[in-house]
């Protein structure tokens, strides 16, 4: 296996051109630049602690001619030299045998998409289930109902290929220390994402070139033998001797299988309503809900990066907040999306939701962020393991009467929220959100402690970002689907559920929480199925 030795904290100013990496590299090697075969960036982040003196700071990998390094001279040790080997996911083919039942898959989320794709490598030819429309379709769809038309129940913002992940930002950002990471990025990259994504540390794709990787990726599945079916919707399982022998779809087709990855997103919640009534083993957890919070993009790009705001190696600046409170519950941004746009994620009819979204030049004009306050299963009606659903249930209906039964979303100025007044007009910014807004005041469609909180967060965050609590900036409402509200408990070992053959993953199963930790979660998912079917050989 090859090795290369990986070199961290190797600085460039704004200045500087990234051309002159390599010379960098040999100084702090001290060998002429023959000794070195190649090197390639592993990490490139911003520092912008110092606002008049803003870094690029980066990580390489080294492949060198000759091996025999000294790691403890000094200037290897400042930038914390060491040998790394190179990383190969290997998939293992998994030989035919005609009686085998295909694996079957529910939702091409990450998760799922991930297992199909590790699953059809292996030649097990999985057959993929998605209740919404493949992304083609589904763009149609969203642009009807962004422009007031009637809400597609199964193909919207939350259902259809990619689900959430397809209307985002398309952040790759992950607290996960895993391997598999640079495989799923490196299939992303093939797929047709941005090739800086292997080594940014914000890295993004953008939701319209996430589109385009997710057509390439179901293309890349399906060559491998798997099959994909669009509009398609799970509605029973067959089980037998708490073994899972078929599955029936769209009420009445029944697929036989013995092996299902259930990787339906967070938004399911008609699914999960089923698998709770066929007795599938699942808990209570802690999801967040709030508000998104509207900005002039140029205001956060010079709050963060100061004069040097104009240089266009920054790009549009992102943030990352949190406040802490004696009295009131943590308040913290969530999904931040720089240059992007507020969108309606809803996906019931008289309920409202949101999210946001950024293309990969994040060039809206408009930043905006969630601000999200934690809500706890102590908060729910009850101790049933759907209480979640139902807790964001109702302030979601709250939020859509309030914005006038249309799916407007209630709206008020950062400043009128703070002084208890409800908002009559705009300042000088507009919001992004659409089919509307409707101004009113938030606090009919929020939780006290929400309202609390936010009130008590907002001067504080203004402390850190100037002109974070300026009186235009817009509050839009609700944003309940932070994450799953219940994890389907699966075992630590075979990553079963309570019910042989069914494997719960991803997101919606309450096992990540983004784009990157959903596939990870999907192919080690998919490790589990494959070593299955080696070990009954």
């Amino acid at each position: 296996m090859s090795q290369f030795l990986r070199l961290e904290e190797i600085k460039l100013t704004l200045s500087d051109n990234e051309s002159i990496l390599g010379d960098k590299i040999t100084k702090i090697l001290g060998i002429p630049k023959e000794g070195i075969v190649s090197y390639k960036m592993i990490k490139k982040s911003v520092d912008s602690r110092e606002k008049d003196a803003i870094l690029f700071i980066y990580s390489v990998d080294v492949d060198l001619k000759d091996k025999n390094v000294n790691l403890l001279k000094p200037n290897l040790v400042k930038h914390r030299a060491k040998w790394v080997e190179a990383f190969v996911y290997d998939i293992p083919d998994v030989p035919e045998n005609i009686t085998r039942k295909r694996p079957v898959i529910i939702g091409t989320w990450p998760a799922g998409l991930f297992a199909g794709l590790a699953l059809a490598q292996a030649g097990l030819r999985p057959i993929i289930i998605e209740r919404g429309k493949a992304v083609e379709g589904r763009l149609k769809d969203v642009g009807i109902f962004m422009k007031n038309g009637p809400l597609d129940l199964n193909s919207n913002i939350q259902f259809g290929e990619w689900g959430a992940g397809t209307f985002s930002d398309g952040k790759l950002y992950t607290m996960i220390n895993d391997p598999r990471s640079q495989f799923v990025f490196e299939e992303m990259v093939a797929a047709g994402a941005p090739e800086e994504i292997l080594y940014t540390a914000k890295a993004h794709v953008g939701t319209d070139k996430l589109r385009l990787l997710v057509r390439n990726l179901r293309k890349k599945i399906l060559s491998l033998g798997a099959e994909v079916r669009f509009q398609t919707c799970l509605t029973d399982f067959e089980i037998v001797d708490n073994r899972l022998v078929a599955i029936q779809v769209n009420g009445s087709e029944r697929i036989e299988t013995d092996v299902l990855v259930l990787a339906v997103g967070h938004s399911a919640r008609d699914t999960y309503e089923m698998i709770h009534a066929r007795w599938l083993h699942m808990t209570q957890k802690a999801f967040s809900m709030g508000v998104r919070i509207e900005h002039d993009a140029t205001m956060i790009n010079r709050s963060q990066f100061w004069d040097a705001c104009v240089s266009p190696k920054l790009g549009t600046a992102s943030y990352k907040l949190v406040n802490h409170a004696d009295d009131a519950r943590t308040v913290y941004s969530f999904c931040m999306c720089p240059g992007g746009h507020v969108v309606a994620a809803s996906s019931e009819h008289g309920r409202l939701c949101l999210n946001g979204m950024s293309e990969y030049r994040q060039n809206s004009g408009i930043s905006n962020s969630a601000l999200m306050i934690p809500i706890n299963p102590e908060d729910f009606a009850s101790d049933s393991p759907l209480a979640g659903v139902e807790f964001q249930r109702i302030w979601e209906e709250k939020a859509f009467k309030l914005g006038g039964s249309n799916y407007h979303a209630p709206a008020q100025l950062v400043g009128d929220f703070l002084k208890w007044i409800p908002s009559t007009k705009l300042g000088k910014l507009q919001s992004t959100y659409l089919p509307g807004i409707t101004l009113t005041s938030l606090d009919e469609c929020l939780p006290d402690f929400i309202t609390k909180a936010l009130r008590k967060a907002l001067p504080e965050l203004d402390r850190k970002i100037h002109w974070f609590a300026s009186h235009d900036a817009i509050l839009t409402a609700i944003e309940a689907r932070s994450s799953a509200v219940l994890r389907i408990t699966r075992d630590k070992e075979t990553l079963e559920s309570n019910i042989a053959g069914i494997y719960p993953s991803g997101e919606g199963a309450g096992y990540a929480g983004g784009i990157t930790s959903s596939a990870i979660d999907g192919l080690i998912v998919a490790e589990k199925i494959i070593d299955r079917y080696l070990r009954a050989l």
